[in-house]
């Protein structure tokens, strides 16, 4: 019973995390997105994932962490450093090459995908009232995001790469070693950035250009809440069950949504209203089963 009161504090640490790095993840899209009116993709990339490792570094070494440790060359850490690299740099392409409403679709699966993998290899029991809510609040993105089926197309097969990167990133990061701080992590997920914004530049082929006052506020805007995101995932991800927490990465939607309205002037119609509230729905059935043991 005791165990089971532990497991229930953890899952709502987790879940705090989880909305708060959504949240923030949204303000970065933000920033990026206005960024990347008068700036190359790729060179927005590069800019912001070093401004990222750079704060990463600061809060590392303020707090007396090493910043090259021999954890950080160990296997499950290289494993996740190409699950980051293709997340960024496929999700990248196709947000470039298809219609962003199906390359964020298929982004959504993340969730499943990272339960599947902590099924398969962390042993964590998942009822199948936890695979109801999972698969609802996925319904739920789909519902909002209403791609069209001729939106879809082999180049889809980007994003498809792309969101099994960021979930193999996610599970990585839940198996890294306890003994390397999300600082840490941080510092070498942004470096990865950087490599994924350089590959992306080549690829692009659209030379640099000097950024102007507006472009580099706008950046390291994205850099501080890029760097708070970030963090907040990877102790989302460190706490609770992973089949609990995962579910939250739903509200993202939710949080673009208000941002859009608020700041693009984008339109909110009946199906968005509806997807929200199965959004919403599906994380608080996820979070209150997991209260309850799960049963296979």
């Amino acid at each position: 019973m005791q165990s089971q009161q532990i497991l229930h504090r953890e899952n709502l640490v987790g879940i705090f995390w989880m909305i708060a790095a959504m949240a923030v993840f949204s303000v970065e899209d933000v920033f990026i997105k206005t960024a990347t009116r008068q700036l190359p993709v790729g060179q927005v990339l590069v800019l912001f994932g070093t401004a990222g490792a750079i704060l990463f570094a600061c809060l590392a070494s303020r707090a007396g962490y090493n910043l090259a440790p021999a954890q950080v060359f160990s296997r499950v850490m290289l494993i996740r450093a190409v699950f980051e690299l293709a997340g960024r740099l496929f999700y990248g392409l196709a947000i470039a090459l298809t219609p962003l409403s199906s390359a964020t679709a298929l982004l959504q699966a993340t969730p499943i995908i990272v339960v599947l993998g902590a099924t398969a290899f962390f042993g964590e029991a998942v009822s199948w009232r936890r695979w109801c809510g999972i698969i609802a609040g996925l319904v739920g993105v789909m519902i909002i995001l209403r791609p069209a089926a001729q939106d879809f197309s082999a180049l889809s097969l980007l994003a498809v790469v792309g969101t099994l990167g960021f979930a193999g990133r996610d599970l990585a990061s839940r198996a890294a070693p306890a003994s390397l701080s999300t600082w840490v992590l941080g510092l070498y997920g942004f470096l990865t950035v950087v490599g994924a914004g350089a590959l992306f530049s080549w690829f692009d082929g659209k030379p640099f250009v000097w950024p102007t006052l507006a472009n580099a506020m706008g950046i390291a805007g994205a850099a501080v809440a890029g760097v708070f995101a970030y963090a907040a995932l990877m102790k989302a991800m460190r706490s609770g069950s992973v089949s609990v927490v995962t579910p939250f990465r739903y509200t993202r939607l939710l949080f673009g949504i208000t941002l859009g309205v608020a700041i693009f002037g984008e339109r909110v119609d009946a199906p968005m209203i509806v997807g929200c509230v199965v959004i919403i729905g599906s994380g608080l059935f996820v979070w209150w089963q997991g209260k309850v043991p799960a049963q296979r």
